[in-house]
């Protein structure tokens, strides 16, 4: 049987390793409907306990220096799903992040949404705006939901609003590169996720960051995200820092 290591001391491993903490962590939360079937509950039930999940996983990588956390909140293909759960995800949405804004701005978490925001129910859409304004002077960890949110109508987003400013003359058909794309896109004010973490075993993007996660580290857990907590959180970043990164060159130790 595998020793359990303390959270403590997995914060030590991680704080006392030399190698570096990935800048930006991004999520995809999955696994809150299963969980909620394996114990006989309501899907919605599940997502509940996801919300749980989030405020553990955002206080520890706050308090672990990470620099950016994105989490795939809610996707565009989302809206496919049953209304009652769609309904129930908006006011979840809503009532978290209402009872939430304080506590965020008092631990100087700075709070920011990525997608089609406009698409949100305007009471949705209200609340976010509110916590965005509040704490956009905080200079602690930037915490970036994904809402309304898919990599596919984001790259179209941009390419459309490319061609529309290279007709206009704003910019020049040579000017295109991948820095230029880069800043047409929700996540132009971050830098590129260093790790991806997935839970409940699934092993894709779901449409989530395609552009973005290029040189990605990518980290598959099958761990459901209600329980995915500290301990969690802290070993994927410990695996993220055993790893080479070589954004496609030979390593040095290679002959």
């Amino acid at each position: 049987m595998k020793a359990v290591v303390p959270t403590k001391d997995l914060k030590t491993l991680i704080e006392s390793s030399a190698r570096p903490l990935p800048l930006h962590i991004a999520i995809i939360m999955d696994g809150n409907g299963r969980w909620a079937n394996d114990r006989g509950l309501p899907r919605t039930e599940g997502h509940r306990a996801g919300v749980r999940a989030v405020k553990k996983v955002v206080e520890a990588a706050s308090g672990i220096g990470i620099k950016y956390l994105t989490l795939f909140t809610f996707s565009s293909e989302n809206w496919n799903r049953p209304l009652y759960e769609v309904s129930a995800l908006m006011k979840l949405l809503y009532e978290t992040t209402r009872d939430e804004i304080d506590e965020l701005n008092a631990n100087n978490v700075r709070f920011i949404a990525t997608g089609f925001l406009d698409g949100l129910p305007e009471e949705q859409f209200g609340i976010i705006r509110e916590a965005i304004e509040k704490t956009a002077n905080n200079s602690g960890l930037v915490l970036n939901l994904a809402l309304n949110y898919g990599g596919r109508d984001e790259i179209l987003s941009a390419v459309s609003a490319i061609v529309r400013d290279a007709l206009s003359g704003k910019i020049h058909a040579d000017d295109i590169s991948e820095d230029l794309f880069s800043s047409y896109l929700f996540t132009s004010s971050l830098p590129d996720p260093d790790l991806l973490i997935r839970t409940s075993g699934e092993m894709r993007l779901s449409n989530f960051l395609l552009w973005q996660t290029s040189y990605t580290e990518l980290y598959i857990t099958s761990t459901y995200w209600p329980d995915f907590d500290e301990d969690a959180f802290y070993a994927a970043i410990l695996d993220f820092q055993s790893r080479e990164r070589r954004f496609g060159k030979v390593s040095p130790s290679s002959d």
